[in-house]
């Protein structure tokens, strides 16, 4: 699992790389967790063209965070899902939490 951030002006990104399950969860929890404590946040993208596999432990991992930024007011969406991630995402109801933007 790599985990690379990109701040803008109110936008933060966040790149998944590799794979988002049991054993890099804790790790994928911490770096993000850090990554959207920061100030002046308004929206965070996860891009996802490089998630490789993500089984039920990252779908937690990924609605921890959607709380958190809930409760922030911050806008969450998810971005360049594989088709693995995308049928995930569908079966798991996802989308409706966290749209998928271009």
């Amino acid at each position: 699992m790599k985990i690379d951030i990109q701040y803008g002006k109110h936008t933060l990104n966040i790149f998944l790389s590799g794979e988002l399950d049991e054993c890099t969860a804790e790790y994928a929890r911490k770096q993000m967790d850090d990554a959207i404590s920061q100030p002046g946040i308004t929206n965070v993208i996860f891009d996802l063209s490089n998630l490789t596999f993500m089984d039920s432990t990252g779908i937690g991992v990924l609605i921890g965070r959607y709380k958190r930024l809930k409760a922030r007011n911050i806008a969450i969406f998810v971005k360049n899902p594989s088709s693995s991630i995308d049928k995930i995402f569908n079966m798991a109801g996802l989308y409706e939490i966290m749209p998928k933007v271009k």
